[in-house]
């Protein structure tokens, strides 16, 4: 490995003058400075992130831990996280939460012991890790999937007013027996959007009847003339099911899906979802844990982003 006395030597200065270029601890001469920085590209130096966070406090480096198979559009966010990251001058840890707290609790102590600037969490139901956040003070901003307590710093899509619009979308078409295919159980996004679905029903003037959702569609058919499903976690069973049956979306069955999936377009019946602002969701968290990181004593912010329907013909509009 390349030494800092080496990159000295070569733009012939001190070590202590390359130590402050690198870390910009102090005012370098500008002709002084494009020597080492010269002198660092030519030998490749990368230095030593961890013994240079002891002497700045930070690596300069953000941490995100995330189930990587939980969500198609995951990767879509991370890409997202990536690249606002990157243009604030930091880079990016990506740990696997498999989605288990048991894991997540692992992830994010090695995001810990990588001696992160700030995590950037999308929480599993039940997680441990964010207490543990919290205790310790470390900058902190939760993606995704949000709590209703306001003490953490939190950026998400909103659920409920955008799935009582899918409800209101079909009882304006004319259904009156709307069932839900809810989503995961146990996570807040899954809660949020049955209470999503409630509130449409009430608007459309129609009555809450638990008989009507559940996790599958199968419980559903014959008895519904509409359908919101939940989630992509739900989405591709209900359409298998719906072709087993020989139920033909948007004719027999009409279909909304909060949502959006990149093959969307491609079946047919085209389907007619709720699309979350993935890339901006992604970029404000980074923004957020930044601010954080900034001045750890502003109070906390929540984020909820507007998601967009997406009108096809599953719904039955042609």
């Amino acid at each position: 490995m390349v030494t800092m006395r080496e990159v000295a030597s070569l733009a012939g200065v001190s070590i202590t003058t390359v130590s402050h270029v690198i870390n910009e601890t102090r005012p370098v001469a500008p002709g002084t400075r494009e020597r080492v920085l010269e002198a660092i590209e030519e030998t490749g130096y990368t230095g030593d992130a961890i013994a240079r966070s002891l002497v700045t406090g930070g690596t300069k480096s953000l941490g995100l831990a995330v189930s990587l198979v939980s969500h198609p559009y995951f990767a879509e966010l991370i890409a997202a996280i990536e690249g606002e990251a990157t243009r604030a001058g930091y880079s990016l840890v990506l740990i696997d939460t498999r989605g288990d707290a048991e894991s997540e609790q692992a992830a994010v102590r090695m995001l810990r012991s990588r001696r992160v600037d700030g995590v950037l969490l999308t929480p599993t139901s039940g997680s441990a890790a964010l207490p543990e956040l919290r205790r310790l003070e470390v900058p902190t901003v939760l993606v995704d999937r949000l709590t209703v307590a306001q003490d953490t710093d939190q950026v998400g899509p909103e659920n409920v007013q955008a799935t009582s619009t899918l409800v209101r979308h079909l009882a304006e078409l004319g259904h009156r027996r709307i069932g839900l295919v809810s989503g995961t159980p146990g996570l807040a996004t899954t809660d949020e959007r049955v209470l999503g679905y409630r509130l449409g029903l009430g608007r459309a003037g129609l009555a809450w009847d638990e008989s009507i959702v559940a996790p599958a569609l199968d419980p559903l058919l014959g008895r519904v003339t509409g359908v919101v499903v939940g989630g992509h976690q739900v989405l591709v069973e209900v359409l298998r099911t719906a072709r087993a049956h020989g139920v033909r979306i948007g004719s027999e069955l009409a279909l909304v899906t909060y949502d959006e999936v990149e093959w969307a377009e491609l079946v047919d019946p085209p389907l007619t979802t709720m699309a979350q602002p993935v890339e901006e969701i992604g970029r404000t968290a980074v923004r957020l844990l930044l601010d954080r990181i900034g001045d750890p004593t502003r109070p906390p912010q929540t984020i909820r982003l507007p998601p967009t329907l997406l009108h096809r013909r599953s719904c039955g509009c042609h």
